[in-house]
């Protein structure tokens, strides 16, 4: 016999049986082998294919109160995650205090008393704002990677861009959720990485760069900053910038391997000399160990344009 077919907003990603029962979809149609059993209560469709926020809706249909937080809230707002964090995929839920503690198969359990301002609908999932993510994983993460998560969430380019980008959140948003938990755990954290957090910086990368040039005592970088022509057209877009020396830093990641790329960057740097720059390539190896390279490659770029040390 077949099947009969599921309301459609139930075939985009997971669901819970609370709604299909609130659909009218009979629990023998739950039991189905063209569904997948994920968790107890709720079902995907096979072929659905679901990812993101449409993996997750369920996990916050189950009821009123349950919230997506931490690490998988984080992820949901493309807040950068290092190492062995990234590579943890389970499913982090809170309650508030007074509610069960969230416990079931691949979910670490939360419970948080979270004001009306601090969660937020995320394509139909419930989800930690995104200042309060980033306060929340002040706890968990280490000081460089909070800058980084922050950097992420305040990051925008104006018009002037290739490719203009809107932040997901603002610096006072951040500034005043640090000011609203003065007790909180990892806020003395929070309120350091704030100092140091910056709009402009488009991965984590970037970030650690940056970091590791002001802790060596080099000058920081310009984020931001578009190189003009003698017509004020804009040329060169840098990932960080020294104005006085004229010397540009270019973050290369994994893409910069094909050779297409290989043909733009040797363009643009043949472009920053004529226009008197001298840009510093750095690849992810210039940022590794106790003294990163970079150190060295931009110090040495900064002392050839006469930068010296005070």
């Amino acid at each position: 016999m077949r099947r009969k077919e599921l309301p459609e907003h139930l075939t985009t990603g997971s669901f819970s049986v609370r709604a299909s029962d609130k659909a009218g979809v009979p629990r023998s149609r739950t039991r189905a082998k063209d569904l997948v059993l994920v968790s107890r209560g709720i079902r995907v469709p096979a072929a659905s294919g679901a990812s993101g926020a449409a993996a997750l809706r369920a996990y916050t249909d189950l009821d009123d109160s349950s919230i997506l937080v931490s690490f998988t809230a984080a992820r949901l707002w493309g807040i950068p995650l290092p190492g062995a964090r990234s590579g943890d995929w389970r499913i982090h839920i809170a309650r508030r205090p007074g509610f069960s503690f969230p416990r079931r198969v691949n979910v670490v359990g939360h419970l948080l008393t979270l004001l009306p301002d601090e969660t937020e609908d995320y394509d139909d999932v419930r989800v930690t704002s995104p200042a309060r993510t980033w306060l929340d994983l002040a706890t968990v993460l280490s000081l460089e990677d909070l800058v980084a998560a922050g950097d992420h969430l305040v990051c925008s380019h104006g018009p002037g861009f290739p490719v203009p980008k809107e932040p997901v959140c603002s610096m006072d948003d951040l500034a005043e959720m640090v000011d609203r938990y003065p007790g909180k755990r990892g806020v003395r954290t929070a309120r350091e990485a704030l100092q140091l957090i910056r709009v402009g910086a488009d991965s984590a990368p970037e970030s650690m760069m940056r970091m590791a040039l002001i802790k060596a005592g080099l000058p920081e970088p310009v984020l931001n900053h578009v190189v003009r022509d003698a017509r004020g057209q804009a040329v060169l877009w840098p990932d960080g910038a020294y104005l006085k020396w004229k010397v540009s830093l270019q973050y290369d990641g994994a893409h910069h391997g094909g050779g297409e790329q290989h043909l733009r960057d040797i363009e643009r740097q043949e472009r920053s000399l004529a226009h008197g720059w001298l840009e510093v390539r750095v690849s992810k190896h210039d940022l590794q160990g106790e003294r990163p390279a970079v150190v060295h490659k931009v110090r040495r770029a900064l002392q050839s344009r006469g930068w010296r040390v005070r």
